[in-house]
């Protein structure tokens, strides 16, 4: 491997690193404005309308490409952002009023066997040894990091809010089977703003609807958490994973990924002065060892 490989392939691995702990911040900023008594769908409309100028700029600079799209693929895309980015957004910042950082970047962090699951169910795919070792293995490490919550006086709270986790989960593996034969035809960039797009939308209506608070009434610090989760955990993330796949591939930028909830263990310990646990801890490496073997199991 030539010196000008090893630099292409280093910076893939820092773009991989880099896209997961912004990512994983998103936990952490939203339980950070959860302090000044904002709604979810009023904190994610906030992210959504700061992010959404990045996703039409990029979404018209490719319009033109990928042209033999149909307008049954288009429908496709607006159920795409409505499962995958609206859907599975609104459960995760509703769950995370009743659950901790740690814990929602843990459930949310299985979505891999939930794929391999739904994929047996629904396209009857068959599951291989290595893979059904690796779901049992996953599961096992949440029931060991959720072991000393079990026995809580709040436990219902507790177990709503990783209800409602595992939804965004469960939404966003579903958006992953539909998806996959759809970004070849839109390209990545062209595909992903357009279902932003869809997304933001969704949130605007659900805001219109149901919401009676006024969107302008926060203290400054709501508006910048919302800025910094639109750029640092939603656009700036996006292009740095899609780089790490292009230098990569997925398998092994999935790999990578598996920083994900150790960095958000960390930063909630930081920022949140959430406890760190033994229990915690054994279950994250057991969940981040089966997850990887999920991948590893589909060669």
């Amino acid at each position: 491997m030539t010196k000008k490989q090893n630099s292409y392939q280093l910076f893939g691995v820092l773009f991989a690193l880099a896209g997961a702990v912004f990512f994983s911040a998103k936990a952490v900023m939203v339980k950070l404005a959860y302090q000044y008594e904002i709604d979810p769908v009023s904190l994610l409309l906030l992210r959504m309308v700061f992010a959404l100028p990045f996703y039409i700029v990029i979404g018209f600079r490719h319009r033109l490409k990928n042209n033999n799209i149909t307008q049954k693929d288009y429908l496709w895309v607006i159920a795409a952002g409505f499962v995958g980015y609206y859907l599975a957004s609104y459960f995760d910042f509703f769950g995370l009023q009743y659950i901790s950082a740690s814990y929602e970047r843990l459930i949310l962090f299985i979505y891999p066997t939930l794929v391999v699951i739904l994929s047996r169910i629904i396209f009857k795919k068959p599951i291989t040894k290595v893979q059904l070792i690796a779901i049992a293995l996953t599961y096992v490490g949440i029931y060991v990091a959720f072991m000393e919550n079990l026995g809580m006086e709040d436990n219902k709270n507790f177990l709503l809010g990783g209800f409602f986790i595992f939804l965004s989960a469960l939404t966003y593996a579903s958006y992953l089977m539909g998806s996959g034969w759809l970004i070849p035809k839109f390209g990545t960039q062209k595909f992903t703003s357009y279902a932003m797009i869809v997304s933001c939308i969704c949130v605007i209506i659900h805001f219109a609807f149901q919401n009676k608070s006024d969107l302008f009434g926060y203290t400054w610090e709501v508006y910048a958490l919302g800025l910094a989760m639109a750029l640092f955990s939603t656009v700036i993330p996006s292009f740095m994973i899609s780089e790490a796949i292009k230098r990569l591939e997925a398998s092994n930028v999935s790999i990578i990924a598996s920083v994900g909830p150790i960095s958000t263990i960390i930063l909630a310990a930081i920022f949140l002065n959430e406890e760190i646990t033994g229990f915690q801890v054994v279950g994250t490496i057991i969940v981040i060892l089966g997850v990887i073997l999920v991948g590893r199991g589909k060669k």
